[in-house]
């Protein structure tokens, strides 16, 4: 390891858990959600890895995302979601980027777009099925299909998705999942009527965790996210065999001797009751280590675990090991699959009191990710 730390994803996990989820989809396409740069795990490596491993198509955010795939000379099919008004929809079209509409201005701004291009916009029309979130209201869903069958006659536009997003799908047996399903296939119902349906026209809704455990949502395309990266979507239900693809390590950059009653960190939120030695992580909140981790999170170190002693610094971290011997330049394993006694990030995110999602996507750019399994 030639840095202070590194995130090391291990691409023959994700390859698993490909394979994993491909068999609850029961027959349904998979999208790869790589959306904040696939879950901090890196857009392009991590995307050429699950086209190799039989995803058929990518899901982004945000526009650039999408438009970062295309410009790494990924060419299969590419859908982004989160757009405002005044987007580059020319660009989008060029680089055959398929775009989300929720409303009829954004519907119109994409088909000025293809009038400007010449380029026919292909579009995912989103429902709101129950989250309140993104997508039309079923009251406002007739106006948006009205919208899109007279853009689709005009040639500016083509239908080729209807979706919508669960709210509650990992909290297993919650009332809303069977309420929102109800809602999308009436949503469904509306765009056939509308003569927007046919084979051509590809229905979805399930996340990770409709996916694995709810199989009336798996429709045409299900859109895994975090379960791709080995993260269970439903930790209560277990880790459905998927396996983690992060290992976040660094080198300690100080181990020193300290005396008794000695202040740690900022506020002395910690101090020592004995002599021991201390040892300096170069991670800190900058890159990802929630300042709160203080005391709440341990990591492996001189064989054994150890918790993170005083408060998280911007750029640093350190952990008492008491008279174990450590060095300057020994590694440091925050977190990992778990193999070899390193705690994994569903530790790091109960400890926490958050997801898993949060702390891999806020793992920063100033870590490099080290790719292994290839």
């Amino acid at each position: 390891m030639t840095s202070p730390a590194e995130a090391r994803i291990d691409l023959s996990a994700i390859r698993h858990n490909v394979a994993v989820l491909t068999e609850h989809a029961d027959g349904a396409a998979l999208m790869g959600v790589v959306k904040a740069d696939a879950y901090g795990h890196g857009l392009v490596r991590v995307s050429r890895a699950l086209l190799d491993a039989g995803v058929s198509r990518l899901g982004t955010a945000t526009l650039s995302e999408g438009l970062a795939l295309r410009a790494a000379g990924i060419t299969a099919p590419v859908t982004s979601w989160l757009l405002t008004r005044g987007g580059p929809y020319e660009e989008a079209l060029r680089a055959d980027v398929e775009l989300s509409a929720a409303e009829t201005g954004l519907l119109g701004e994409i088909a000025a777009a293809a009038r400007a291009t010449g380029v026919t916009a292909k579009v995912h029309l989103e429902a709101d099925t129950g989250m309140s979130r993104g997508g039309a209201p079923l009251a406002a869903w007739p106006e948006l299909l009205a919208a899109a069958a007279a853009l689709r006659a005009e040639g500016a536009v083509e239908v080729v998705g209807l979706w919508s997003h669960f709210a509650c799908a990992d909290i297993p047996g919650h009332p809303s999942i069977e309420a929102q399903l109800d809602a999308f296939d009436q949503a469904l119902k509306m765009a056939d009527q509308a003569g927007l349906s046919g084979s051509h026209v590809i229905r979805h809704i399930a996340n990770s965790a409709a996916l694995v455990n709810v199989p009336r949502a798996r429709f045409d395309l299900v859109r895994p996210g975090i379960a791709l990266y080995g993260l269970s979507p439903i930790p209560e239900l277990g880790d459905f065999g998927l396996r983690q693809a992060m290992t976040l390590v660094a080198r300690l950059a100080l181990a020193k001797r300290m005396p008794e009653s000695s202040g740690v960190s900022y506020g002395h939120l910690y101090v020592t009751d004995r002599e021991t030695t201390l040892g300096l992580v170069p991670l800190g909140y900058a890159d990802g280590i929630l300042r709160h981790a203080t005391g709440r999170v341990e990591v492996l170190a001189g064989g054994r675990r150890r918790a993170i002693a005083g408060r998280v610094c911007m750029d640093q971290f350190m952990i008492d090991v008491d008279d174990d011997v450590i060095a300057a330049g020994d590694e440091v394993v925050l977190f990992g699959p778990g193999k070899d006694g390193e705690a994994t990030l569903q530790e790091w995110a109960d400890n926490l009191g958050t997801i898993t999602h949060e702390i891999v996507t806020k793992i920063g750019a100033r870590v490099p990710r080290v790719y292994e399994g290839t």
